[in-house]
């Protein structure tokens, strides 16, 4: 079972406007409102692929409400740890005019260590229990920076494969306490080895240095329109991005997850892991707002990579 955590959810709004203009009163598009937050968003788009998860998040007030009936209307499975104060939500504006997106994000409400605490106890009383455990996105106010760190203690003792797809400080301290794989981008991976800038031939080396440090066994950087750089023991593999009309970025690291952890729960290799997940990521940025892929267009992409990735495919030497 595939479990994903959420510790700062969202209900995500998202509209179009000609133009953003100080102190005029703007006429916006429909507005568009989706359950959104790291984990929640892996957890839709594998429900879009044909695959089960459950979903574990704090929700409080109309907005985890929200959250709660559209997961439902969709058929994803959750449980939800009841909190306090009200979930947060963010907005994303598109200007037609010039296609830049605005993405106005809100810091959330603060939970306790109690609340924290409910979340540890759920996952270990769950049945069946987790195979895979995916812990994605930002950490609210009041939790510790090395609450993903704690985690990686708990998933542990449950056996499952840890996966973390955070930044900054959480993302330093859960590494150290190991995971199965880790998806940061250049920036974070510098972090990670302690180097302000790497170069394109520096990146398989850098991410070797995090494996044999027992931080991760597979590592998969994100690199934007370059594709991603999967990097194990037994080797590595760059995956270039197909060129596709950009519409949205929103979602689009969450469902380059989705795609790989879907594909690592029917035993698929690394390189069709890293393969699929590419081709989920880009087939996000296809669709406007905060809405995620679609199926079609994911294995469309799918099959141009296999076709044309090694035609590609940066050379790292």
């Amino acid at each position: 079972m595939i479990v994903t955590i959420t510790m700062n959810p969202a209900v995500d709004k998202s509209t179009v406007v000609d133009k953003l203009v100080p102190e005029k009163k703007m006429r916006c598009g429909e507005l568009i409102a989706e359950a959104g937050g790291g984990g929640i968003n892996i957890s839709k788009a594998i429900k879009e692929l044909g695959g089960t998860s459950l979903a574990v998040f704090p929700s409080g007030g109309m907005n985890g409400k929200l959250i709660e009936n559209y997961l439902t209307a969709r058929q994803i499975n959750f449980k939800s740890i009841p909190v306090k104060h009200e979930t947060r939500e963010n907005i994303v504006v598109r200007e037609t005019t010039t296609n830049s997106q605005y993405r106005f994000v809100m810091p959330g409400a603060s939970l306790s260590e109690e609340e924290a605490e409910s979340c540890f106890e759920l996952l270990q009383q769950l049945e069946p229990r987790p195979s895979c455990i995916v812990a994605s996105g930002s950490l609210p106010p009041g939790l510790p920076e090395n609450f993903f760190g704690q985690l990686a203690k708990v998933v542990k003792k449950l056996n499952a494969r840890y996966i973390i797809d955070t930044s900054g400080q959480p993302l330093q301290l859960a590494a150290k306490e190991g995971a199965y794989l880790l998806k940061p981008n250049l920036t974070e991976l510098c972090a990670l080895v302690g180097k302000e800038h790497l170069e394109v031939n520096e990146v398989d080396d850098a991410a070797m240095e995090v494996i044999k440090a027992g931080r991760c066994e597979v590592m998969v950087v994100s690199m934007g329109p370059s594709g991603a750089l999967m990097v194990s023991r037994d080797g590595c593999e760059h995956v270039p991005t197909p060129t596709v009309k950009k519409q949205s970025t929103v979602g689009a690291g969450d469902s380059m997850v989705a795609g790989m952890i879907w594909m690592l729960e029917q035993g698929k290799s690394l390189s069709e892991v890293v393969r699929f997940g590419v081709a989920c990521g880009t087939a996000a940025t296809m669709n406007p707002g905060t809405q995620l892929f679609r199926k079609e267009d994911v294995f469309r992409l799918y099959d141009w990579i296999n076709k044309y990735a090694d035609k590609y495919k940066m050379k790292l030497d």
